[in-house]
């Protein structure tokens, strides 16, 4: 079990099962929920009704395409994640999985990703198509880039512009925009402290991050990133719907990042752990917020 691994079912698991399991992040299903919440802000912005019964197959490709993803970037780390203490244990990189054979489940997962992608609108599936280049390029961004991070924003929350597209007469752009601007920064605030666990070992490896990069401003880095996607993201919600109560929404999950933020410690590993997995509960709230907005029966249903 690699030392950030959640104890449950994967352990149970025997030998093989269990080892492709880990390879998939099964153990560490905080990564699945982070790609889902901006999946469902995209839908909440689609201002179509019938669009919510798309939720459980945006939820079921969250699993299997973060799934494929954290697959491809073990085949492509697993020689930096053998110098890192953290990832010396995943199955790639201890030899525990062959790489023909990690090959053949991450097509297993993307199997069943295209038959998600078969169920959506065809203007959400050719957004979807879109993601797949910075998806593919993403595990290279550590080795020519300080800011890997923001990459990562780009790829995780390419799930607004999907979700937004299954609505025929979705919000206006510059909506979807400033939420997906300010999820952006939500996850580079979020893997930077998640980052913060390896400083140490990526600088003996080689291996470039926003949490090395930013030194003694890390805290700060982290509380303007958060700040910074409060304002976009409340932005977004008064310009959905120009009422004062839309982005006082976003108060639980500003109370809830604003204790990360201050409460951060960059110098203890499980302290970061930590506030990086209370972003699950965070990026629900988020989309709470979003979901006051949606024209559901009340004060904001449209004639």
């Amino acid at each position: 079990m690699t030392p950030d691994a959640v104890p449950g079912w994967v352990d149970r698991l025997p030998g093989r099962p269990r080892r492709w399991a880990r390879l998939a992040r099964f153990d560490r299903p905080a990564g699945i929920w982070l790609l889902f919440w901006p999946c469902a802000v995209g839908l909440f912005l689609s201002e179509r009704p019938a669009a919510l019964a798309l939720l459980p197959w945006f939820f079921l490709g969250a699993v299997v395409m973060r799934a494929a993803g954290c697959i491809w970037n073990d085949l492509l780390d697993r020689d930096l994640d053998r110098k890192v203490a953290r990832t010396a244990a995943r199955p790639l990189a201890s030899g525990e999985v062959r790489p023909a054979e990690a090959i053949a489940l991450m097509a297993a997962f993307l199997g069943v990703g295209l038959w998600v992608l078969a169920q959506l609108p065809r203007p959400a599936q050719l957004a979807a198509l879109l993601s797949l280049l910075p998806v593919a390029v993403y595990p290279l961004m550590k080795r020519i880039t300080w800011w890997p991070q923001v990459w990562l924003g780009i790829t995780f929350n390419w799930g607004v512009w999907v979700g937004w597209a299954c609505g025929a007469r979705p919000a206006e752009p510059v909506v979807a925009a400033l939420a997906y601007l300010g999820l952006l920064l939500w996850t580079v605030g979020y893997d930077t402290i998640y980052a913060t666990q390896d400083r140490e070992d990526d600088a003996l490896a080689g291996v470039r991050s926003a949490a090395r990069r930013l030194g003694p401003h890390l805290k700060g880095g982290v509380m303007a990133c958060y700040g910074a996607a409060l304002l976009l993201l409340g932005a977004a919600l008064y310009r959905h719907r120009p009422d004062v109560l839309a982005p006082l929404g976003l108060l639980p999950a500003a109370v809830a990042l604003g204790w990360q933020a201050f409460t951060f410690r960059p110098d203890a590993p499980g302290n970061a752990l930590a506030r990086f997995r209370a972003n699950v509960e965070a990026g629900g709230l988020i989309a709470l917020a979003f979901a006051a907005t949606f024209p559901w029966p009340g004060p904001w249903a449209r004639g």
